[in-house]
Order: C-alpha cells, then structure tokens, then sequence
C-alpha cells in the first residue's frame, strides 16, 4: 500500500485495546498487515493491524495505552504505509518486558507465574510487531496489567533453520516480530508490589542479586578486598544461578556468615553495607543483648519474630523467594556455649536452641542469609560452628598497607575534593607510618589532624571565635597527622601499649661479637636491649613481665594467654618474656616455682602461629641454671649470654659511649683501671655515673673510682687482699646465692686456677678466688 493518510480515533472495544493492535476498515487494509506510522518526518511507530467492521473507512483506531506512547490525539491526521519484516534480522529472540498492575486499587500480593504468563504472552501476539518502549495491555488471570518493552535481542538465524544455537552473543534491535519460539522474560517495576515467581522470572534478575553499580569506596569499606572476595565466592555465587540450576546441582545456599576479628577493623560496617550491595530487602539489624528479655519465654519469641517474615515468604514462593538479610552484633551476648551460664534459668541455652531451629532446623529456611559478629569466637557454642549454619568464619583483621591506603583515601576524599588537604600530605607515607592500626584508629587520626589544623584558626580571647579571615585559607597538613599520630592516636595492637622509652633513656652500648638472631637472651642489660629490638623491628610488640602483683595462677595463665592471642592478630608481632623467674615465683628455698604458669608458657611458647602470621619470642632470666633445671631452655631455639662489662678498657669504652665524663676525664679513669679487671652491670654503671655527676668538676672522678671500689667492681683492687678489709670496714659485704660454678667459668675463664675449681666442686663451698675464701660472702656485684 502506498503511504495514505488517516486519522486517528478512539478504539471502538476493550476487547481490541487487548490486542494491542491497530484497528482499520476492511476497506483499507487486512488484518495481520503491519504498518509504519508517521506523526512527524522523525517519529516512525510500527504495527500490526486488525480490522473491524465498527471503524470507518479512512481512520486508524488506537486504543490509550497506544495513544500515549505515540504522543496522539483523537482526530490527528497520520501518514500510514505497509511495513514488511526481514526474519533473517528481525525476529525476536527475547524480548524482556516491564510489568505492573494497570490500575493501583486492583493489586494484589498473590504471585503470578512468570512461565504461564510468557506462554499467554506469546500465544495473544504470535506474528504481531513490538518496539522499544512500546506501552501495551495485558489481559491475564482476569488481572490487567500495563507493560512496557525494555528490550529486545534478535534471534539467532540457525534456530529458524531448525540448527543448533550458534552460543553468540546477539544484537538488540528496535523493532521486531514476535514467533512462536521466542523468549519472553518479564521483569517487575520499579517500586511494585507485584509477585513474580517461575523460571522466566528475568533472565537479568537472577543475575543482579549484587548491584552493579557498588563500590567499596562509596560504601565507606577499605582494606577488606580479599575478604569480600572469600565471602562472595561461598555466600553469594550461587545465589546468581537460575533456583532451576541450583536445584539440579542438589546445591543449598549458605545460611551463615561469622565475622570475627579484633574491635575497630570493620566487622559491623561491612555487615551493614551488605544490604547496600544486595537486590534484597533492607537487612534487619539486631544488638545480640536486645534479643534477652526478663520473662519467660519472650527471649525465644523474639528469635522467631526475627524470622517470621521470611518463613511466611518461603512457603508461599518457595524457591523464587527473596532473600532475608538478618545481621546479629555482638553475638557472643546470647549464643555462649550451653551449659557454662550461671544463671538458673538458662536462657541463654534456650535462645541458641530457638537460633539453631530456625537456622538448621527441621523446617529449615533457604532463603535467609545470617551475619554474626564477635570479638570473641572462642566464646560461641561449637554447633552454631558447623556446615549449615555459621559456616562461613571470616577473621577481619587488621589492614595491611594496601588497605590502610584505602581506608586513609576514604576518609580524606572529601577534603581533597574541597581542595582542604596540603598538598604536601602523602597518603602512602602515612600508611607506611601506621603499621597495627585498625579501620576505626586510621579514621581517629584523621579527626585527630583535623582538629589541630581548626585549632589554628580559633581566637581565644574573652570569648572563643573563628579567626574568619585566616579561616579561608583553612588546609590540613602533613604535620598536623604527624603530630597526632605521635602524640593523639596510638595503635590498640602496637608497639605502644606501654611506655618502652624508659628502658632507653641512656642508649645503648655496642661491644662484643655479633650475635644471631636469637630467642632468649640471658644475665645483664638484656631489658634494655630487647626493647631496642622489639621496637625498631616488629610493629607489634607485648611485654610478658612479673609485675601482676596478687593475681592468682589462673589468672595469670589468662592474662599471659591473652596477650599471645593479640599478638597473633598481627601479621608480624614481637612477644617479650621478661624475667622469666619471677613470673614462675622462683625462689631457691625449697625451691618453689608456680608449675600451673610454667606449663601454660611452655604451651604457648611451642605452639606454632596461625597460617600468614610471624611471631618472635624472645625471653630474658638473669638465672640460666633455674630454667635449665626446668626444662625450659628446650622451648628456645637459640641461648645468647650477654656478660658484664669485665675490663676497664670496656668500661672506658662504654663511659665514652654514654658521653658522660670529657675526654680528660675519661684519661684520668682509663689510666687508674690500665691493665685492672672489673666486674660491673650497664645498670650498676649507669647509676655510679649518675651519682658521680653530682659532685664537683673537681672531684667526679674520684667519686666515680670510689663509688666502684665500693661496688666491688675493681676485681685487682681485691685481688690484692684489701677489698675483704675495705669492704668489711663499710659494710658493703652481700650475700650472693649460691651459682653453677661452671657457669661462672664461661664468664670468667681467665680468672679460675684449678685450686678454686677443686674447692667450688665441694658441697657448700665457693670459688676462694672469687669468694676470699668464704662460701656465702661476696664482695663484688654480679
């Protein structure tokens, strides 16, 4: 047919608004012709045609759904001309299709079988025209519902031929022909209460549970790429395939996510920015001591409410069922192991059964997905643990330094975009700078640093105000985070947790061969210099030291336990032992030692660290033989002695190390000790310098010498025979325990004669050399 013109009118039946067609005379044209309509040169609409013996000749019917896409009026004159398809090119493959209920006050929440309704669809509009963004009726379970085509994809040539599917990807068109063999996927509107359930539900919905436009930036989550990663792998993969596919595949979907770490590292952010992720319903967000209540009963009711929604949803949808997101913090609140509660109620024992029914039970639920989250694992009941329940664990830990630059990033964005942070501040360097620290403590710096940068431009005078004209010029800078990372922000899981500076108030002094690395240092000065490796190697450093004055065994086992399970949250962690007598309560009389805190060191001493995680022991006793006897050495791998200063050419070293006396001085000494052995500790010599500083100019080393003969430091002063008299005559005789003489043959082996060997090897004797021929009395300081 020659393009005509004709004039566009009301569609004379419902029954042929249904059809979705356009209605013409007999005259005109015949039904199931397709014709191309023009409103304008540049608005081309496509349809097919059915007559009726109602319509004039001359005019073209269109029913208001029709009217509406096309932008017509009644009465308005259109150019129509035949329209013919090419099948080879425009045949519909699929064709995907909005759908909602047509009119608001017929909706309804019963679900409607997207399978029957696409069987429906194709069999009304067999060999009939559609087009991008056309707007039809649709007549089905005596509901009428309003469509709109989103999409249509052509259809594969070799299907038509009667061949196998060629498995390419194929193009969308704008207009196509609808066949018997095409695919028809209804997809639900936006903010529609409609129900859609069977297996055409949306070729694209089963693959949009994760939204495509998430970010973990935009969600405020940094530093946990790999973790998201683990947790999409077991908890989501297989919420993307078709229900039909899962099902062949025998596969359940996972149940539970335990997220675990220490407090400030993200657990709870990324739990609730699951939601934000997921096509699913907003998640429901439950405190684990919320659930408790005081009566009978309302505890476990209140575990069930939690629930109920989406058992309701599962029994009536079955697998198409939405997916119920129910996030518990503070789970270790209600879900402790069975049977450790005090209380005479059991209510905590209760609420894990209700939780384990629901979750596992025997009309268990596939379509919730629940998040638990602790600080403490070890503290929830092991059958919560298990395949089919929480059976994703997932350790959040602290971030490493890719993942602080993250987080820094996220949390300084905003200034950057508002040209608020000098240039000079280099988010790199500040991770570098921040090893062990968590999510929450990298956010704290950046508060820290934004408040000293504010604090600049605040005027205190009668009144506190903003300096507005210095305010303007308002930038957070690199020393404003370094300010606050030294002094306002410290890591909970660092080398800050205790003041270390104090056991290098003097430095250190270097003298001797070079050691290995070791694990157990022994005798003098070792505090001060495993402080000075602890804090310059490892970025995370605890103390296990004997100062828990009054606590019992137990408690100490505790206390000791914890502190190794905090170093095992860093990836590289120093753990110091020190004094290790002390902390077993050695004494030589009896002798008595606490066993209880022996074993648990040589447990945990031996145990191996967790997968990814490095941990270096090292530990310091001043009493080797006490250790030895117990078996203890064993646990270390390597035992280094560190001896006193023996020489006074050492000694005037390490005074010249310390810098404390001039040059002249220092001569002074050196020539009255030339060729004299010593015997002296770095702390004893600290403070005889300490005390030789004091004095006059004149007279501080004279002091100094003074102060060290009467320490017994001046091993030829005694040599001699005075020191027993000097001594005697100041009293400054000590006792000193009785030792391991050949011990003191490893410190001194050009000091022992084979007479002194002989007598030390009696039963209550000493070395005479060494003791002036007593067995208890000592003259000299160890």
């Amino acid at each position: 047919m020659a393009a005509r013109t004709m004039q566009a009118v009301r569609c004379p039946t419902d029954e042929l608004s249904l059809t979705n067609c356009a209605v013409v005379s007999e005259k005109d044209l015949q039904s199931g012709q397709h014709v191309t309509m023009k409103t304008t040169p540049n608005h081309k609409f496509v349809f097919t045609v059915k007559t009726h013996h109602t319509v004039s000749p001359g005019t073209i019917a269109f029913s208001l759904p029709q009217r509406k896409w096309a932008g017509l009026s009644i009465g308005q004159e259109v150019e129509v001309s035949n329209y013919n398809f090419d099948k080879s090119k425009q045949c519909i493959g699929a064709m995907t299709i909005e759908i909602d209920f047509l009119q608001k006050k017929s909706t309804d929440s019963s679900p409607y079988d997207s399978d029957k309704m696409a069987a429906e669809f194709i069999q009304q509009f067999n060999n009939q025209a559609f087009s991008v963004n056309q707007q039809l009726v649709f007549s089905f379970c005596d509901k009428l519902f309003g469509l709109m085509v989103k999409d249509i994809e052509v259809m594969d040539t070799s299907i038509l031929k009667g061949e196998p599917a060629s498995g390419k990807k194929q193009q969308k068109i704008d207009i196509g022909l609808m066949v018997g063999n095409s695919q028809v996927i209804f997809e639900k509107a936006e903010n529609s209460s409609l129900t859609l359930v069977g297996k055409a539900k949306t070729k694209e919905a089963r693959q949009t549970i994760i939204n495509p436009d998430w970010n973990f930036e935009k969600m405020g989550i940094g530093g946990l790429d790999k973790e998201f990663s683990d947790i999409f792998r077991r908890a989501f993969a297989s919420r993307v395939f078709p229900p039909d596919l899962v099902e062949q595949m025998g596969c359940k979907h996972v149940k539970g996510i335990m997220l675990f770490g220490p407090p400030g590292c993200g657990k709870t952010l990324m739990a609730r920015q699951i939601g934000k992720m997921l096509n699913a319903r907003e998640p429901k967000v439950v405190n684990g001591p919320e659930i408790l209540n005081k009566y009978v009963g309302e505890s476990e009711a209140n575990i069930r409410k939690l629930f109920a929604e989406a058992e309701e949803e599962q029994k009536r949808l079955g697998a198409n069922s939405g997916l119920h997101i129910i996030i518990f913090d503070e789970l270790d609140a209600i879900c402790k192991q069975r049977g450790t509660g005090a209380s005479s109620t059991g209510v905590h024992d209760t609420v894990v059964n209700q939780l384990l029914s629901k979750i596992d039970g025997v009309e268990q639920l596939n379509n919730i997905l629940v998040i638990g989250m602790t600080n403490r694992p070890d503290l929830i009941d092991d059958a919560l643990m298990r395949p089919g329940r929480f059976e994703v664990k997932m350790e959040i830990g602290l971030p490493d330094e890719k993942g602080r630059v993250q987080i820094l990033n996220i949390h300084t964005s905003k200034m950057r975009s508002f040209n608020l942070l000098s240039n000079d501040v280099d988010v790199k360097e500040l991770a570098a700078e921040t090893k062990n620290y968590s999510g929450a403590e990298l956010e704290g710096l950046v508060r820290a640093a934004q408040s000293t940068a504010m604090n600049r431009h605040i005027k205190a005078t009668s009144t506190v105000e903003v300096d507005l004209e210095r305010a303007e010029k308002l930038q957070v800078t690199r020393a404003d985070f370094m300010g606050s990372l030294n002094n306002d922000i410290k890591p909970a899981f660092g080398t800050n947790q205790e003041d270390y500076s104090s056991y290098i108030m003097n430095g250190i002094i270097k003298w001797g061969d070079r050691s290995p690395m070791f694990s157990m240092m022994e005798s003098c000065w070792y505090s001060r210099l495993r402080t000075v490796i602890a804090h310059h190697w490892w970025p995370c450093y605890w103390r296990v030291h004997p100062t828990m004055i009054g606590h019992s065994e137990i408690s100490k086992c505790q206390a000791i336990k914890k502190i190794f399970d905090d170093a095992y949250k860093s990836q590289l962690s120093c753990v110091v032992v020190d004094d290790i007598e002390r902390l077993l309560d050695y004494v030589p009389i009896g002798p008595r030692f606490s066993n209880l805190v022996l074993q648990a060191l040589l447990v945990l001493l031996k145990k191996a660290p967790p997968k990814g995680r490095k941990l270096l022991i090292i530990g310091t006793t001043s009493r080797k033989d006490v250790l030895q006897e117990m078996e203890m050495l064993d646990a270390f791998s390597t035992t280094i002695h560190i001896p006193n200063i023996s020489t006074g050419e050492q000694l005037v070293d390490a005074l010249e190390l310390l810098g404390s006396f001039t040059d002249k001085e220092r001569a002074s000494i050196a020539q009255q000790l030339k060729g004299k052995r010593v015997w002296i500790g770095i702390k004893k010599l600290l403070v005889l310098i300490e005390m030789s500083l004091q004095m006059d100019p004149d007279y501080r080393v004279t002091k100094f010498l003074s102060l060290l003969r009467d320490e017994g430091a001046d091993r030829s002063f005694y040599e001699r025979g005075e020191g027993r008299a000097h001594a005697a005559q100041r009293g400054h005789a000590a006792k000193l325990p009785r030792r391991p003489w050949p011990w003191l043959r490893e410190s001194w082996p050009s000091f022992h004669t084979p007479e002194s060997r002989l007598r030390a090897s009696r039963p209550g004797r000493g070395c005479a050399t060494c003791h002036g021929g007593g067995p208890e009395e000592t003259v000299f300081s160890l």
